[in-house]
């Protein structure tokens, strides 16, 4: 407990929110290194898996790459790419190994939100004349957000988690404290790091849990409830129902 008390003291420490190497300066670039990854790995990965699930080209492919990618080890990964670009390009080298990790659950969330879609919505769609490009875009990308944005925060988690080791080849992000923690035996300042981590990653998994939540149409969402209604109506119909026999064994 001593020792959480002393993380929980570093962090309030009032020197450690000012100048350089400060808390806020560590924060921001972790938030910094997540978001260029995830711009990145969306722009890549998002247009990908809506051409997939639109028309069911390479996902036997995409299936495959996804979860061998997810295998990858993100600390190897991450010094290879820092050696073959050089030290001069160490945050190109960080940004693409970080997008690299976060593209397989992107990519997944976007081509399962289509794949997800009743076929017969998709037929009536072509009835009424709508062409492919109006299909996507009015009833394919709507309806399938809600998985999209469970991809997004799938990805972003472990994004948020894998900045963390930003800091054994660059001075920044909270990886930094908990590598110069290592080198000078501060386990406070280790721990206090890990929990503003965790903190960090709590904060942006409800976020995205809210931003996956509204993502589903107004329309899909009343009917939802309506039929959630409807069913807990008729359970508690059948539920008032005796049986005849039931009765006339009473009256007798």
């Amino acid at each position: 407990m001593n020792l959480f008390a002393d993380a929980f003291a570093w962090i309030l420490d009032p020197g450690n929110w000012e100048g350089r190497n400060s808390i806020p300066q560590f924060i921001g670039e972790h938030l910094w290194y997540t978001a260029l990854a995830m711009v990145l790995a969306s722009a890549i990965a998002i247009p990908l898996g809506w051409y997939i699930g639109h028309t069911g080209r390479g996902r036997d492919i995409a299936v495959a790459t996804t979860g061998a990618a997810r295998a990858l080890p993100s600390f190897g990964l991450l010094f290879l790419f820092v050696m073959i670009g050089g030290v001069a390009n160490r945050d190109s080298s960080v940004v693409i190994v970080l997008a690299l990790l976060a593209i397989p659950p992107i990519l997944a969330g976007a081509y399962a939100g289509f794949e997800a879609i009743d076929r017969r919505v998709i037929d009536a769609a072509r009835s009424m004349g709508m062409t492919e490009r109006q299909i996507v875009a009015r009833v394919e990308i709507p309806l399938g957000l809600p998985l999209l944005w469970g991809g997004l925060r799938n990805a972003v988690l472990q994004v948020v988690a894998t900045v963390v080791l930003v800091g054994f080849v660059r001075n920044a992000t909270l990886g930094y404290p908990i590598v110069q923690g290592i080198q000078i035996n501060r386990f406070d300042q280790m721990l206090g790091a890990s929990i503003l981590i965790i903190v960090l990653a709590l904060l942006l998994d409800a976020i995205f849990a809210l931003l996956e939540r509204y993502a589903t149409p107004a329309g899909v969402r009343a009917g939802r409830n309506r039929d959630h209604r409807t069913s807990s109506t008729r359970r508690r119909a059948a539920g008032g129902i005796r049986p005849a026999s039931t009765e006339k064994e009473k009256s007798v």
